[in-house]
């Protein structure tokens, strides 16, 4: 059985939360992502994605130039541990429709990440069901915000 920490992306970029969503699409842009860990030292506060820039900041009209990636980060954020199986971290993604996921250690410090591009590259075959589940559609969210 193979482990996350045999696949997953180590020394991963993060970004503290009192950055801007200016600097955040700079460092995404720089790194060629999509999606940065939010961290105050090496604890996981959550994450940003290009998505949420654009869905929760720009198209609400916030400027990236003064808005925080606190104020639109994505606070609960799933994670997993080094140790876990790649079956089991694959189920989750299909169960929540995420393309990645930050591993933490025993301490909850963030040691890397693995998203399904990983999963796809290093383990064939096994990623066709996760693949179908994180795409299928979902409903538009219709609440009055």
């Amino acid at each position: 059985m193979t482990k996350i920490s045999e696949l997953m992306t180590r020394d991963v970029e993060v970004i503290e939360p009192d950055e801007t969503l200016q600097r955040a699409a700079q460092l995404m842009d720089e790194l060629n992502v999509g999606a940065l860990p939010v961290c105050r030292g090496t604890r996981l506060v959550g994450m940003i994605t290009d998505r949420d820039i654009t869905v929760r900041a720009t198209a609400a009209g916030l400027s990236p130039k003064d808005t925080l990636v606190s104020e639109v980060m994505t606070e609960a954020t799933r994670c997993c541990g080094p140790d876990e199986s790649i079956e089991a971290v694959m189920k989750t993604m299909g169960d929540v429709q995420i393309r990645r996921l930050p591993v933490l250690d025993e301490h909850d410090a963030l040691v890397g990440i693995v998203s399904l591009g990983d999963l796809a590259v290093r383990q064939r075959g096994h990623t066709d069901r996760a693949l179908r589940e994180i795409s299928s559609p979902s409903q538009p969210d219709r609440s009055i915000a």
